[in-house]
């Protein structure tokens, strides 16, 4: 098996669309009425959510109605919510058929089909012209990717001179056995940790200046304590969480996220660069 299909696998879900559809009505939504902020608790696979894409997104400053691109974009709940917030146009690149196809109906059951395009393809070999946008980011994507150089190459090649680029990724923060299954990894196998200081040299080789680095540590922790509080209040969780993507192993893999986290071995954290 490639290593891109054993990624691809880890996030297979066999009947993603007709799962999230079949959970609409236990919303009190349908097709015609769901929203970009009811489809968030599944849309948005990263720590932090919405909170954490605009957090990234703001410091980003994007000129108006400019093209962006999202890389590993999941089922593009990310783009949506950039699209439709920031008046952008957003094309995203997944490996995971799966995802793409989910998030493409997705976008039509928004009416964002003309502003969010959702693409099936490898990160490392894209299929776009050199400097084709004006900007980009990618949420929780290098933890599956063990040659960042190609990648941050790759992604230097589509952008446009002066085009800022925003990363939110886990990261490892120091030696330390980390416990899988976590959200991103079944095991060790696919998962591609890399520290904060790599990322910055693979960006600056591949031809980016770097303008900001920030730990996302304790925002990650005061999420996931909150998270606990609610459910220890017994708040009814959404029936559209992300349990639907990471199924039965959700509770062991969310478990060892944290417990990274808690013990400083990964953080998520930001870093923003810039296309010379």
């Amino acid at each position: 098996m490639s290593y891109d299909k054993s990624v691809s696998d880890q996030y297979l879900h066999g009947s993603l669309l007709k799962t999230i559809e079949a959970a609409l009505p236990d919303i009190g939504k349908s097709i015609d009425t769901v929203t970009i902020k009811d489809l968030a608790p599944i849309d948005e696979f990263h720590i932090g959510g919405p909170l954490a894409t605009e957090s990234l997104i703001e410091q980003l400053n994007f000129p108006k109605q400019s093209y962006l691109l999202d890389v590993g974009c999941g089922l593009g709940g990310a783009a949506r919510y950039v699209a439709s917030k920031y008046q952008h146009r957003v094309t995203g690149i997944d490996l995971t058929p799966e995802y793409i196809e989910a998030g493409n109906t997705l976008c039509q059951w928004l009416a964002l089909n003309n502003d969010v395009c959702l693409n099936r393809g490898n990160a490392l070999t894209m299929p776009y012209k050199n400097a084709s946008f004006d900007g980009g980011y990618m949420l929780h994507v290098g933890m599956n990717i063990e040659d960042k150089l190609s990648l941050f190459t790759e992604i230097y090649r589509v952008l446009k001179p002066g085009a800022t680029f925003g990363i939110y990724d886990v990261m490892r923060e120091k030696d330390g056995k980390l416990m899988y299954p976590v959200p991103w990894a079944t095991n060790i196998k696919t998962s591609k940790l890399s520290t904060p200081e790599q990322y910055k040299q693979a960006l600056k080789r591949a031809g980016f200046e770097i303008s900001q680095e920030n730990n996302r540590r304790d925002f990650a922790l005061d999420f996931f304590s909150q998270l606990q509080k609610r459910e220890k209040s017994n708040q009814k969780s959404s029936p559209l969480g992300l349990h639907i993507l990471m199924q039965e192993n959700t509770t062991n893999k969310i478990r060892n996220m944290v417990n990274g986290i808690k013990n400083a071995i990964i953080s998520p954290v930001e870093i923003i660069a810039m296309k010379k």
